[in-house]
């Protein structure tokens, strides 16, 4: 415990609960911020066009003086997606295990400088000391090695981020969890638990790599042709496994895919992966070599696994293109919104002829800790306080189930908004009020520039097409001078609503006229007027509503 005495303690959720993915989570201790996890999330379906969503770091940005530092817990995207975002936001150092720190300057080196920035490598045997506290690590088991659980040490007791994990029997090395520094967490005394929800509906403990290992090996031997393996990029357990295995069966590998070709440079560099370079082939080479010697690992530009595996099944891929005789594994479990994708890319394999492999082929484990796996931490850590984080709403409350039955009184735990304040004061805890938060939508090089007014035209255009007025007028003469011309787009065959079109047309006349002979007019008032006009005629007609665009020019 610290041996100065804390006040007030306070969890804010900016991201990472409600959903999956976006992680960020702010411990504020007697004013000092303290942040951990800067993560994105992929884009739910109704964000058309959207590449990416981060957090939105107000609050952060109003209280930037007050941010201490920023802790990483492991190096996937929905962990450290968002780090180049905020530091240009926040300047604060950033702490992470060696690998984590590898991957997040990565981030940071594609949007700008790494110059301004602080990096700190931190180990499970690290100490961090602050005015008000001090931070500790200790190791968990992840799909990517290196995974950290944080530690702010108060007087009150321990606040515990496990980061994402689970519990493998079965992992060395940087995938080995500190089961003593856990339990002697526990008997120190734990004020209050933050720990992942994901699989927290799934009895049963996780099933071990090793299961896995063996499933890839046995559809290895039996594929007929190319195996292509599609994965997350920063899946370090599994690029490894089909490296080692593919060794073993005298196979080569291929990777596809820049977020994994990242991913893979950058575990070679460090140690974290170890690769014979006779397995690895470039992608120039693959001819040279018969289809069941060949291997390889798919992801797409972002790290989102469906991508280039789309392309290839449609033909539009630069290099590889779908064979009857290709097996495909697919060794991820799709987040919200990314199933139907899934399926849809399943269904084109298979009319494609490939053989493909899913989860249902216990090809796929999670990263993540079933429910046995969550209430031996819980146990490990014995907290006075709960906080389910990192899942939907429905996998929080399984968690604080969960948590009830290990026993924790259903009155000391807190299931927490994006934005709600879990606070401590005076022996006591309870929700305080709100912050500013929400997400950020990126497209392209925009930040924030695409919201819900903007995604409700794309559905818009997306659902009803979009309809334009041309009309030039000659104001001196008071008269139109040319069109009005109608521009439909994904609204109507032209050459089938002819009728509509000329109908369409004299209505807009109409109204133009009215306004044209008059001394004075506002350009606006004949533009919602058209609007207006056309909206009630079209929508009578085809039971439509296309988004309206009159242009409006003179001479």
């Amino acid at each position: 415990m610290s041996k100065i005495k804390n006040e007030v303690i306070r969890v804010i959720p900016l991201g990472g609960v409600g959903e999956i993915g976006k992680a960020m989570y702010v411990i504020d201790i007697d004013d000092d911020l303290f942040v951990v996890d800067s993560g994105l999330m992929f884009p739910e379906d109704e964000m058309l066009g959207v590449d990416i969503v981060i957090p939105d770091v107000t609050y952060l940005e109003e209280n930037k003086d007050r941010v201490k530092g920023i802790f990483l817990t492991h190096g996937h995207e929905d962990a450290i997606g968002s780090i180049a975002y905020l530091l240009k936001k926040v300047q604060a150092p950033v702490y992470g295990s060696k690998l984590t720190i590898a991957l997040a300057k990565e981030h940071v080196k594609e949007l700008g400088s790494l110059k301004h920035h602080k990096f700190f490598e931190v180990t499970n045997k690290s100490r961090m000391n602050f005015d008000k506290t001090h931070v500790t690590f200790f190791h968990t088991t992840h799909s990517i090695p290196d995974a950290l659980g944080i530690v702010f040490h108060t007087s009150e007791g321990a606040i515990v981020h496990t980061g994402e994990f689970k519990f493998d029997q079965s992992m060395q090395g940087s995938y080995r969890p500190d089961y003593a520094k856990m339990a002697k967490l526990g008997e120190d005394g734990v004020l209050m638990l933050l720990s992942d929800s994901t699989e927290a509906e799934r009895p049963g403990y996780t099933t071990s790599e090793t299961v896995v290992a063996d499933h890839i090996l046995t559809a290895f031997h039996q594929a007929p042709g190319r195996i292509l393996v599609s994965l997350y990029s920063s899946n370090f357990i599994r690029i490894q496994q089909v490296f080692d295995i593919a060794h073993q069966t005298g196979k080569k590998v291929a990777v596809i895919g820049k977020s994994l070709e990242k991913s893979y440079e950058v575990g070679l560099r460090l140690g974290y992966l170890e690769v014979d370079e006779e397995t690895v082939i470039s992608l120039k080479d693959l001819e040279k070599y018969n289809d069941d010697e060949v291997v390889i690992i798919v992801t797409g530009n972002q790290g989102e696994p469906l991508e280039a595996l789309d392309k290839m099944v449609r033909r539009q891929h630069k290099d590889v293109r779908i064979n009857e005789t290709d097996t495909v594994l697919i060794t991820f479990t799709p987040s919200p919104g990314m199933e139907v994708p899934m399926f849809q890319t399943m269904n084109k394999l298979a009319k494609a002829g490939a053989k493909v492999l899913t989860s249902n082929k216990k090809v796929h484990v999670s990263g993540h800790g079933s429910q046995e796996d969550l209430k031996m931490m819980l146990n490990l850590m014995k907290p006075k306080y709960f906080v389910p984080i990192q899942g939907e709403y429905k996998m929080l409350i399984a968690h604080s189930k969960l948590a009830q039955q290990v026993g924790i009184a259903k009155s000391d735990i807190f299931i927490a908004d994006k934005g709600d304040i879990v606070e401590y004061r005076k022996e006591k805890v309870r929700m305080s009020g709100r912050v500013t938060t929400g997400n950020v939508l990126i497209d392209g090089i925009g930040i924030g520039d695409v919201g819900n007014i903007v995604l409700r035209d794309r559905k818009l255009l997306s659902q009803d097409g979009i309809f334009i007025i041309v009309v030039t007028l000659n104001r001196k003469e008071k008269r139109i001078a040319s069109g009005p011309e109608i521009i439909s787009r994904g609204f109507v065959y032209v050459r089938e609503s002819e009728q509509l079109l000329d109908e369409s047309s004299q209505l807009v006349r109409k109204v133009v006229d009215k306004y044209v002979t008059r001394d004075a007019f506002e350009w606006n008032n004949i533009k919602q007027e058209i609007r207006d006009t056309l909206n009630s005629y079209l929508y009578q007609q085809t039971k439509r509503r296309p988004m309206i665009i009159p242009i409006i020019m003179e001479y």
